[in-house]
């Protein structure tokens, strides 16, 4: 990622059973990969069910955009009253990066 951006940390636990997450998670990937101001996306699940994803963005504007976008609105409530049991969302500025290897 480039400095300056904004990183979207959103950390998650599931509930059991699939109920149609892998599914909607996939149109989710489609969906914000086209959005203006995105950047890329880590993501990682352990078999515990607790998920930490890191979207990365140009803008606060742009992670505005997204999280009213129609479509993610409806995924956002389903997630609340099917998908999960506890989540946790924070927006940070992006300042430095490190890297090593690939």
């Amino acid at each position: 990622m480039k400095p300056d951006c904004f990183a979207v940390i959103f950390t998650s636990t599931r509930t059991e059973g699939d109920n149609g997450y892998a599914e909607a998670a996939e149109r989710m990937m489609e969906l914000v990969a086209k959005q203006p101001g995105f950047l890329g996306i880590d993501s990682i699940r352990g078999a515990d069910g607790i998920g930490i994803t890191v979207s990365y963005w140009e803008s606060e504007a742009a992670i505005l955009a997204w999280r009213e976008h129609p479509e993610h609105k409806v995924i956002q409530q389903r997630g609340r009253s099917i998908w999960y049991s506890a989540f946790q969302t924070r927006v940070c500025k992006v300042e430095r990066e490190y890297r090593f290897g690939q």
